[in-house]
């Protein structure tokens, strides 16, 4: 047993005073001469052996009332010692979209949050925070309406990430001990679970508000598919877990119904769905599908506007045929001229200038195409078999690259970088079995730029990034056989197309994306992003014939968005939440860190922090004693 103020305790000392007073008899009995009667003097022998029980009984009264009392005054109590040391807890409540999920008797989310305002001791501080909020050292009281409001984010921390952060909202103080509480549905994707237990000195608690499996099918994503007569097949993919074997999917152009099919899974739980619209059509798309899972997933936003012709000038004193019919009039505005009719005020037009096998470049033309890559012009460098090496470092140099020599020497090109941003999404995996070309005669490039294609050497073949790409051989038919590869298409296709950033067909929020718009801004202007809820100014870069927009933080919702200049819609530009959170794969749960439920984790922890008292046993007992020696005093005689 132990006691709050165990000083007080002091007090049974003055137990010693009723003792004193029973052995020190302070009366003193007075002899009276009476006549000698055998039977008087039983009855005076009688009555002091029953008085000297009566101040026995007494004494033992009074002392138990003193004791009592004394003792009820040092408030006595037992518990744990972990319940007298001194805690602080931190809550983590997933918020992400895969805690919104629907189960039998309601919404998961919803449920946790109640379950947790209602098991929670009133009278608790702690710290919750979720993937995008903070209520820092709080009262249940105090954020109960904030809670029930709350929504679900497609943000989402990772476990380690989740440790750290609430490692910080412990104070430094020591002798502290520091509980982290993390509620959520432990998805595969937040990282493992046994590895993060050594990252801090907490205690960590890992609950699962729910077992309940969640049925769920998702649109993944949407892309266009073949181009036939003047219309465009939509492919939307799709994914599931359930057991149904059909879902019907719905197209919409803003709010109207345009489409609607059902999607058929396979043996792996996915599907395709296509619609045929037509080519020439604005469509402010949505693909949508209705299940009793997870809601976010459910709607997938695109947008095809009427695209912006990319403009490109070839600048070729030979036949460049080949780069017509990659650059073709649907996307493309393509303008071809000699080095000697070239018209230098027409470059700053272009968005993409390609130097056909010019054997050198003036040095004019070097001046003019300076400026325009820094205006954010994109130019490519095809260099002749007997070209000026000096009028191509011009160039080169400006992107950390050099022409070195000419080697006469038959090399093949081997190797892909997928990862370039050139064919980055050209190839579903690592090219192995491809029928590569071959040149004659090339030059050797040292550079710091990223390399797009190598030579079996190593060395490359194409090198470039943002607006500049140098090739180190010749590509006429004498040199080389690449014009017959199939490689050349999407080399030069995806150049132009990244020479002007035209809007996608959708966009992933949280994921860096850039456009540009070929438009110019005169001096105080500003663009614009906007729905029907929100408006924002985006990152802009205004640049003399273009104006280059980045997303970042903003838009945080899924949907359409216009792009507005002087309040006029230019364009629209589509958002959807990343798809990641449908996986639903789950991390298994150590043993010995899992509740089963909230309920339970605060039952354990009252429990476990209970202080039995017994100061009002002691109370009762020293009332006891009053009574008693009440009852000794008038009825013992």
């Amino acid at each position: 047993m132990q006691f709050k103020y165990p000083e007080i305790l002091w007090g049974l000392l003055l137990l010693l005073i009723p003792i004193l007073i029973h052995l020190f008899q302070l009366r003193r009995f007075k002899k009276t001469p009476f006549t000698n009667v055998k039977f008087l003097k039983q009855v005076v022998t009688e009555s002091r052996k029953s008085s000297t029980l009566k101040k026995w009984l007494l004494l033992l009264a009074r002392l138990g009332l003193l004791a009592a009392l004394v003792i009820a005054f040092a408030q006595p109590f037992i518990a744990n010692e972990s319940a007298l040391q001194e805690k602080e807890t931190v809550f983590y409540l997933d918020n992400s979209f895969s805690m919104n999920g629907d189960i039998e008797n309601g919404n998961l989310f919803k449920n946790t949050i109640q379950e947790f305002i209602k098991a929670i001791p009133k009278d608790q501080r702690f710290t919750l925070f979720t993937n995008n909020q903070v209520f820092k050292d709080v009262e249940i009281k105090d954020i109960q309406n904030d809670l029930l409001n709350l929504n679900v984010t497609s943000e989402q921390l990772g476990i380690a990430e989740i440790v750290l952060k609430g490692n910080t909202y412990f104070s430094n103080e020591a002798g502290i001990q520091k509980n982290l509480v993390l509620i959520s549905d432990f998805q595969q994707r937040m990282g493992a679970i046994q590895k993060v237990d050594s990252i801090s000195n907490v205690n960590i608690t890992y609950i699962k508000p729910a077992n309940n499996k969640i049925i769920n099918t998702s649109i993944d994503s949407v892309f266009i598919g073949d181009r036939t007569n003047g219309t465009i097949e939509l492919v939307a993919q799709l994914s599931t877990n359930s057991s149904e074997q059909t879902v019907p999917v719905s197209l919409f152009n803003e709010e109207v119904l345009i489409a609607k099919t059902a999607a058929k899974f396979d043996d792996i739980k996915n599907a395709e769905v296509r619609f045929t619209v037509n080519a020439n059509d604005v469509i402010l798309g949505k693909v949508a599908l209705t299940d009793t899972g997870l809601d976010y997933d459910n709607q997938f936003y695109f947008n095809l506007d009427k695209k912006s012709k990319i403009k490109v000038l070839v600048i070729s004193n030979t036949s460049a045929d080949f780069l017509n019919r990659i650059y073709s009039n649907d996307e493309f505005t393509l303008t071809s001229s000699s080095l000697e009719q070239l018209n230098y005020s027409t470059i700053d037009n272009q968005d993409l200038v390609v130097f056909n096998e010019i054997q050198k470049i003036p040095n004019s033309l070097i001046t003019a195409i300076k400026s325009f890559s820094t205006n954010g012009g994109t130019y490519v460098l095809i260099p002749a078999i007997d070209g000026d090496l000096n009028s191509y470092n011009e160039l080169a140099t400006l992107n950390n690259s050099r022409y070195v020599n000419a080697i006469v020497q038959e090399m093949a090109i081997s190797t892909i970088k997928t990862e370039h941003p050139i064919f980055a999404n050209v190839f579903d995996k690592n090219v192995t079995d491809f029928q590569f070309p071959k040149v004659k005669e090339r030059f050797k490039i040292t550079t710091k730029d990223p390399v797009a294609i190598d030579f079996q050497n190593k060395e490359p073949f194409l090198i470039g990034s943002n607006n500049a790409y140098f090739f180190a051989a010749s590509i006429n038919n004498d040199n080389s056989n690449f014009k017959n590869s199939p490689l050349i298409v999407p080399t030069f296709y995806n150049m132009g197309i990244n020479s002007l950033k035209l809007l996608p067909l959708y966009a992933s929020l949280r994921n860096q994306v850039e456009i540009e718009l070929p438009i110019t801004l005169q001096q105080d202007d500003i663009i614009k992003i906007a729905n029907e809820k929100n408006e924002f100014i985006p990152q802009q870069r205004v640049l003399p014939k273009k104006v280059q927009i980045n997303f970042i933080e903003n838009p945080k919702e899924a949907g359409i968005y216009r792009i507005m200049h002087n309040d006029n819609t230019i364009r629209h530009i589509s958002f959807n939440d990343n798809r990641k959170e449908s996986e639903l794969l789950y991390s298994q749960i150590p043993v010995e860190n899992n509740n089963s439920s909230l309920s339970d984790f605060f039952l354990e922890s009252q429990k476990n922090n209970a202080i039995n008292e017994f100061w009002k046993w002691f109370a009762i007992l020293a009332l006891a004693f009053v009574l008693i020696e009440t009852l000794l005093q008038r009825f013992l005689k």
